[in-house]
This record gives structure tokens, C-alpha cells and sequence, in this order.
């Protein structure tokens, strides 16, 4: 069979995307040059991908399998030049690590001042945000890793994740707040008062409330100024509850309530189509026992 990678783009993106003209949208390339791709890639194959009877083109039964092969067969690909670049070019010279604004401050500071030693030429950039900031700056390339919070939300197709640790969340309130008064709210008593839940930068995506009365905000640390000054409660990471700046203040009460699940995992991100190279390598190999 003589299929190319251009081809498996096509139909991959085809499939993804759900038109052929959305697909050549996506890959700065003429309707025409992505059609006659599909086509070429059926000839090869030696069937359908696409039932074209309707107005847009459906997958046929078959279709639906070499999806799945397809989409694995580019990942692998990806992660094959990603290995080749990195062979070719050696250490990186700079490095960009996006991080979530409430990881835990301690283990990161030690781990950027080993970073520091292990590689005293490296230009290191460190940007913060929260929520899905961070793998959409992966993702765009302005970051070469990042490391977030993983949530519900499904990750850009261009990204690998990898697991480094899980928080549990800390449900909190001011001294002076009435849940205060409360040790083990129930949801119906958590849903009489106002909820600050987390959002990214952009207040796009967003942690679903479990208060009907609720701000969104796009840091935990000022979600936790703000549940200081009596405005509402929150569910946080428990290391951002019982940080040095809030711990002899916040009010901290049972969970058990509360159904929702209450474990946030933490992991890092990077494009499997970017080099990795010793620096990154390194920073990988740390991740896995920095939170120990």
C-alpha cells in the first residue's frame, strides 16, 4: 500500500472537524487538494472511508476502524520526528514551563533551583495561569511543558499527559462565615450561600458549581482572599488551604457530603510532536517524586 501521512491528515482531520472544507481550513489547504487526499487514501486502502449519499460525508463501518488506526498511526509519527529533532539538535538553549498559580510553592521552588544547577546556561521562562490556560499555551506553543490540574475537561489532541500526583480538595469558609458554625455541611446547606469556583484566565472554562449562586474566578489564591472576607465559600487544593498565608485564619469543614469527586489530579504536558530534549527529559524524570 502506497498511503502517505498527507493523506491520513486529511481524513483524520476530515473526521475530527466534519467536512472536508473544515479540514482544509485547518490545513491552509484547498477543499479540492483534501478531497482528492481522502480519495487517493481510499484507492490505496481499497475501500470507503466516507458514505458520500448526503449532504456531508458520514464514515462507513470501516471507516470508523482506520479512524482509530489513523489517529494512532500520526501520533506515532509525531512522537518519531519529536525523537529525531531532539538527537539532531541536543540541549535545549531556552525553555518555557507554564504552570497552574496553585501548585504547591516549596516543592517547585526546589525543583527550578536543581534546574538551576544542573543546567547554569539555560534561559528558563516561568509563566503562571490557571485551569486550561495552561495546555492551551502548550498547545499554541508558547510553552514548551506545562504543569496543571487535570480536570474533566478533554486535553487538545496535540498533547501528551503524564500523571506526577493527586491533591484533595479542602472545603473552606471565614471564621466570621454562618456555614462557619456547620462542621459537616450538607449540599442543601452549601447551596443556600454563594460558591467561588475556579475558571481560567479567560472565564471560558469553567469547574461546574455546585451552588446555583456562584462567582467564577481564575486563581485559588483569590478565591481564598475572597472566602477570607466573608463573600462565600470554596472548594480548594488542600495545600492552598493550609498554606503558611491562610491556615490560622480559614475555617476549614467536613467534606463528606459532598459527592462530587474531591481528588484533583496534577501532571505535566507537552506537544508529542516537539523535540524533547535533555532539559525536558530531566524535568520529567524530576516530576515523578517532586510532590513526594
Amino acid at each position: 500500500m502506497s498511503w502517505t501521512l498527507d493523506e491520513l491528515n486529511a481524513f483524520v482531520y476530515s473526521v475530527k472537524l466534519g467536512s472536508f472544507s473544515a479540514a482544509a481550513r485547518k490545513m491552509g489547504k484547498a477543499q479540492s487538494r483534501i478531497s482528492t487526499a481522502v480519495s487517493n487514501l481510499e484507492a490505496d486502502l481499497g475501500f470507503e472511508l466516507f458514505d458520500r449519499s448526503a449532504k456531508l460525508p458520514v464514515l462507513t463501518k470501516l471507516g470508523e476502524e482506520m479512524f482509530i488506526e489513523a489517529q494512532s498511526v500520526i501520533t506515532q509519527c509525531q512522537r518519531l520526528n519529536a525523537r529525531a529533532m531532539s538527537v539532531t539538535t541536543g540541549e535545549e538553549i531556552s525553555l518555557t514551563v507554564a504552570m497552574d498559580e496553585a501548585v504547591p510553592v516549596t516543592a517547585f521552588e526546589a525543583l527550578f533551583q536543581r534546574c538551576s544547577v544542573q543546567f547554569p546556561l539555560l534561559k528558563l521562562t516561568i509563566i503562571n495561569g490557571s485551569q486550561e490556560d495552561i495546555a492551551a499555551w502548550v498547545d499554541a506553543g508558547r510553552a514548551d511543558i506545562g504543569i496543571m490540574f487535570h480536570t474533566a475537561n478533554m486535553l487538545p489532541d496535540s498533547l501528551d499527559f503524564m500523571s506526577i500526583g493527586q491533591f484533595k480538595q479542602s472545603l473552606v469558609v471565614a471564621p466570621s462565615h454562618a456555614l462557619a458554625a456547620t462542621p459537616a455541611p450538607t449540599l442543601e446547606q452549601l447551596m443556600q450561600y454563594r460558591q467561588l469556583a475556579i475558571c481560567d484566565i479567560t472565564g471560558q472554562s469553567q469547574t461546574p458549581p455546585l451552588s446555583a449562586n456562584y462567582w467564577y474566578i481564575d486563581s485559588y489564591y483569590y478565591i481564598v482572599a475572597l472566602v477570607l472576607q466573608g463573600v462565600g465559600w470554596a472548594l480548594v487544593p488542600e495545600h492552598v488551604a493550609k498554606s503558611d498565608w491562610y491556615i490560622d485564619d480559614l475555617c476549614v469543614l467536613s467534606t463528606e457530603y459532598i459527592t462530587e469527586p474531591l481528588l484533583v489530579e496534577m501532571g505535566v504536558v507537552n506537544r508529542r510532536d516537539k523535540q524533547i530534549g535533555p532539559v525536558m527529559h530531566w524535568l520529567f524524570d524530576e516530576l515523578h517524586s517532586v510532590l513526594q
